[in-house]
């Protein structure tokens, strides 16, 4: 009796059943204990050891104890026998049940070459079609079986023992199909008869089979193609599914599923050539197309089912030009989630979101809608595809190598849950022993289900991650919409088209295009899978060539940049929005051409950020630089960057043109006040300070005070000061003087950022008063001197920047002044027309239209912040919702007051709007300001854009405007001047 094996270490090699294990190795005989090395490798050693002892009991019980001992010699002595066997019967009970019943089939696996040599599909065809020649009909059809398994144990013990990769399993067992397909057809002809004789067949594989990506156990989907007499194919089709499906005394093959012929189950099962051809020239739904992607001849007469194929592929590569294709496709997948039973959901490794299907859908979609221009990306099977759309370019490294693990990893996975029983079945179990058996089977042999688990819900969510990302990419729906012809246009075709777009100089729009997609690198690629799309975006906005050079421009700066392109094609709206601000925002391209890198901002939210989170990244950004003017620098690439994403929403119609100015005005805080913090750390060690010797703080004046800033506005700004408890009164002047001018300058210095101009003039005295004026001095200033003016210019003061106690000082001076109780007297009241009568007179420019100037013209800008203010100083004393420096929450206010009635708002507050609109619309348009309503041809079609129209309606865009003011005007006649 050999000597028990200790508990522990079954236990330690996996062993669950102890005392079985015990007893089957008593039962093999002495030197089975050598074997625990082997059995502990497997994905039940249990279940191995259990089919080890069947198999030798069933040897010797057919062939005798010669068969059995040589069978136990086999395993102990060769390690590579023992491994192919055992993890054969360690992974399959259905493979082991086989081995049970032709125990002679273990010496498939003692061939020392079985796991480096792949079988050539025509010598598995010649097996299997020898396997039913030359023999009755019944013994026939078992012998296709016994062949097929013992070639499907081969290919086991290979993809067990040996690592075979997943696609060349999948590889091997399409050829396997295949082969009996063969010989499924040959039994057939033997039952038909002499009738056969003149019919040529083919059975095209679909799906997994025609793909070369097969599973263990699936139905084999097929088409059948023939030629001579229908029903003598008909018959010759259902005899070939009925050898392949029929239970016998040696099983089952797989279902042959002929559901995805035309018509399915209702269409006859086979057709001829030219009435499959009728059929999806006229009848066929977009899904089919998808389906015949992976159509390939593998049985019967090859040459005909290569006449099919060679049929339907400008059929296939067409499809995406179909109305709504990509939508349909998406809509299918959708469908095929909606209908998986809830208690499978979590578990269905095929269908389920994150699964199998995520990334078969993903990459036939890339490969219908680019692979009509592209043949490169055509493979039918799937890794084999996505390895060309990542080396093209459709598809990013990183997220085309997470793919390919994945999809191998679950296709893996998938193969191990179909080997055990040789079921089809997608769903992963949730049984404990199972879990583990899966696990070991993947090589986890520690903490099996923990490890088997967690890898799994890893890829799982890496395909919903990038299936999202891929198969909902809006380049995929924006290149479908344009046709297969126009994919691939000829130069002459292509500047043809270019004109009919829309494309004012289609010559220079070509040598734009060439300088892109020349040659064959990645980039070339990718360019030229966003062309299309982007060529016809730009054609849908009012300046199609400058888009496209602006593009190209910005290409060349960040073309190797591996970000860019990338970006472009994978995420979200990207490529769009960056098409429509090129080709109809020169504010907008001018940014980008000065910082290309902001492309990656159009990836993502364009709501303008909030000054608190500016301030904190401005001052971490600044501080983090060498010295001040550096400093500076960083401050104003984060200016530049916020300018870009405000501008972007504005001409996107995502951000309303009061939020505009809003973010604007908060842009301008945050600058200032890291500017300003800045210049007082930098003053006051280049002085030789410890701490500043005064406190600053900058009032906001004008449109920035009244949070109406455009993006061509000066910063009109005041700044005060005040000293420290004890500091030299001339020391601290000087030094505030100093930081006042630090800030002016290094926000005016010329460089790839816009300047922000701030503005001083307000101030008391004007050009001829001190830049900074401590607190008691605009008091006395203001007890002493001040104007109707000045008030009135106070309406828009807003201390927001710097040392908080001095700003709600400051305010509080003002307040009287700005706010003045009883209000303003006649002859306050008369001063103020009288400035306002002087500035319509003086200050609209020689030659300007009335009518059309944006901020002076009748019932313009400054007709309306005017009537606006002279209610604020006659009655903002007596009425709190007045005493702000917002024109709009002042007129709401003024409504509620009945000071105005709310007709007579709403008329100002809609011209307001319109004229702010088209001022801020003008600037984006021209990349510079203005203030005269667009007249040339380009720019009003810009404008008309970026406010909504369509391009075409400049006409009713000019009537809108015309009308608006108006009616303002009136209200202006009415309410400011009586």
């Amino acid at each position: 009796m050999p000597r028990a094996t200790p508990r522990t270490e079954l236990i330690r090699l996996g062993f669950v059943d102890l005392d079985a294990a015990q007893a089957g190795l008593a039962e093999l005989g002495p030197g089975a204990a050598d074997l625990l090395a082997y059995l502990g490798r497997t994905a039940d050693p249990d279940a191995a050891l259990r089919g080890l002892v069947r198999l030798a009991d069933a040897a010797g019980e057919q062939q005798g104890d010669d068969e059995r001992a040589e069978l136990l010699r086999a395993v102990r002595d060769d390690e590579g026998t023992a491994m192919r066997l055992l993890s054969v019967l360690g992974a399959s009970v259905a493979l082991a049940d086989h081995l049970g019943h032709h125990p002679e089939h273990w010496r498939e696996l003692t061939d020392p070459a079985l796991g480096s040599t792949r079988p050539a599909a025509y010598a598995m065809r010649a097996a299997l079609l020898e396997a039913v020649t030359d023999r009755p009909e019944r013994e026939a059809v078992d012998g296709l079986r016994v062949e097929y398994r013992r070639q499907l144990l081969r290919l086991a013990a290979r993809d067990l023992a040996h690592d075979l990769a997943v696609d060349d399993a999948a590889a091997e067992l399409s050829d396997l199909a295949a082969g009996t397909l063969d010989a499924a057809l040959a039994v057939a002809r033997t039952r038909i008869g002499a009738a056969a004789d003149d019919v040529r067949l083919a059975v095209i594989a679909m799906g997994k089979c025609g793909g070369h990506e097969l599973n263990y156990v699936s139905d084999v989907d097929v088409i059948f193609v023939h030629e001579g007499d229908e029903r003598v194919a008909a018959r010759l089709a259902a005899q070939l599914m009925q050898v392949c499906s029929d239970h016998t005394a040696e099983g089952t093959i797989w279902p042959v599923d002929a559901a995805l012929r035309p018509e399915g189950k209702a269409g006859p099962l086979s057709r001829t050539i030219g009435s499959h051809e009728a059929y999806y020239e006229r009848w066929a739904e977009q899904w089919e197309f998808q389906a015949l992607l992976k159509a390939r001849p593998v049985a019967g007469d090859l040459a005909l089912g290569a006449e099919f194929v060679a049929m339907v592929a400008p059929m296939v590569w067409s499809a995406a030009d179909r109305e709504g294709f990509v939508d349909a496709a998406r809509a299918m997948r959708r469908r095929v989630l909606d209908h998986i039973p809830a208690k499978e959901a979590d578990r269905q490794l095929k269908l389920g979101a994150g699964g199998l299907r995520d990334v078969e859908f993903a990459v036939q979609l890339l490969q219908l809608v680019h692979g009509r221009a592209d043949e490169r990306i055509r493979p039918p099977t799937t890794l084999s595809a996505l390895a060309r759309l990542t080396e093209t370019g459709y598809v990013g490294r990183e997220d085309g190598e997470a793919l390919h693990r994945a999809y191998a990893f679950l296709r893996q996975l998938e193969h191990r849950i179909q080997l055990h029983r040789l079921q089809r079945t997608h769903v992963v179990p949730s049984d404990e022993a199972s879990l583990r058996r899966l696990g070991r089977s993947l090589g986890f042999l520690k903490e099996s289900e923990k490890r088997l688990d967690a890898t799994w819900q890893h890829h799982r969510r890496e395909v919903s991650r990038l299936h999202q990302k891929i198969f909902y990419r809006p380049l995929l729906s924006a290149v479908a919409r344009i046709g297969s012809d126009e994919v691939r246009l000829s130069s002459e075709a292509a500047g043809a088209r270019l004109t009919a777009l829309g494309y004012a100089d289609a010559q220079a729009a070509l040598r734009n295009l060439e300088a892109l997609t020349a040659g064959v690198t990645r980039t070339a690629t990718i360019q030229r899978t966003l062309l299309p799309a982007m060529l016809q975006w730009f054609a849908e906005c009012a300046d199609p060539d400058g888009g496209l050079f602006g593009f190209r421009r910005i290409s060349e700066a960040l073309g190797r940049t591996p970000w860019y392109l990338s970006t472009l094609r994978d995420e979200g709206e990207a490529a769009e929005r960056l098409a429509h601000l090129l080709a109809t925002s020169r504010y907008c391209t001018d940014l980008l051409e000065r910082e290309p890198a902001g492309v990656r901002l159009l990836a993502g939210d364009l709501t303008p950020l909030g000054s608190e989170t500016l301030v904190d990244e401005m001052l971490a950004t600044g501080g983090r630089q060498d010295g001040f003017e550096k400093g500076v620098r960083a401050v104003r690439a984060v200016r530049r960057r916020e300018l870009l994403r405000i501008a972007a929403g504005d001409v996107l119609g995502q951000t309303d043109v009061a939020e505009v100015g809003f973010a604007l005005t908060r842009l301008t805080d945050a600058t200032l006040e890291a500017t300003l913090w800045g210049a007082l750390e930098s003053t006051a060690r280049a002085r030789g300070l410890d701490t500043p010797p005064t406190r600053m703080a900058i009032v906001a004046m004008g449109r920035y005070g009244g949070f109406e800033l455009s993006y061509g506005s000066d910063a009109d700004v005041l700044f005060v000061h005040e000293p420290v408890d004890g500091a030299d009164a001339h020391e601290a002047a000087t030094f505030a003087r100093l930081v006042a001018e630090e800030v002016r300058r290094v926000l005016a210095v010329p460089g790839p950022d816009p300047a922000l101009v701030v503005d001083a003039d307000l101030r008391p005295e004007g050009r001829n008063g001190p830049l900074v004026r401590t607190l008691d001095a605009y008091a006395a200033y203001y007890a002493k001197w001040s104007q109707v003016w000045e008030a009135q210019a106070l309406l828009r003061a807003d201390a927001v920047v710097g040392d908080p106690g001095l700003r709600e000082r400051f305010t509080a001076l003002i307040d009287p002044l700005r706010y003045p109780a009883g209000g303003l007297d006649d002859d306050a009241v008369r001063e103020v027309r009288r400035i306002k009568g002087r500035v319509d007179k003086e200050r609209l420019p020689r030659g300007a239209d009335p009518a059309l100037h944006l901020k002076l013209g009748r019932g313009g800008l400054a007709d309306i912040e005017w009537t606006i203010q002279l209610l604020q100083l006659r009655h903002g004393a007596e009425v709190p919702g007045l005493r702000t420096a917002q024109t709009l929450a002042a007129l709401s206010a003024a409504a509620e007051a009945d000071l105005i009635t709310r007709e007579e708002a709403e008329t100002l507050g809609t011209a307001w709007r319109m004229a702010t609109r088209v001022r801020n619309a003008l600037l984006l348009a021209r990349g510079r300001p203005g203030d005269q309503f667009p007249m040339a041809t380009l720019e009003r079609r810009a404008v008309a854009g970026i406010l909504g129209y369509q391009l075409t309606e400049t006409d009713r865009l000019l009537d809108d405007y015309l009308r608006v003011t108006r009616r303002a005007h009136a209200v202006v006649d009415r309410v400011f001047w009586e």
